[in-house]
């Protein structure tokens, strides 16, 4: 048996997880978003708010989302995510109520 194999028994059996759980575990802490980033990546910033990249990139060029540019880089404020979610929301709340 190589060796990663028999540390991930003796880690799930230590853990009182099955091995296909305690590999589950570990893939998902790939997808948690680091809460601590002030600016993101279009990338990023797609996936906290579960949207493809390309309609995260059009949010962008439409000036829904704001965006800056660091060095040449382009990124996304994270109080930005915030901001849009919340003028949507109200713009919903809106809409129903009239």
């Amino acid at each position: 048996m190589p060796q990663s194999a028999l540390s991930l028994a003796r880690l799930s059996e230590a853990l009182g997880l099955p091995e296909q759980s305690l590999l589950a575990l570990v893939a998902s802490c790939d997808d948690v978003p680091d809460p601590t980033l002030v600016a993101l990546t279009v990338e990023e910033a797609a996936r906290r708010l579960g949207v493809g990249r390309t309609t995260m990139y059009a949010l962008v060029a439409s000036g829904e989302v704001p965006s800056v540019t660091i060095g040449r880089l382009r990124r996304i404020p994270a109080q930005a995510l915030n901001d849009y979610v919340s003028d949507r929301a109200g713009a919903t709340a809106a809409a129903l109520a009239a």
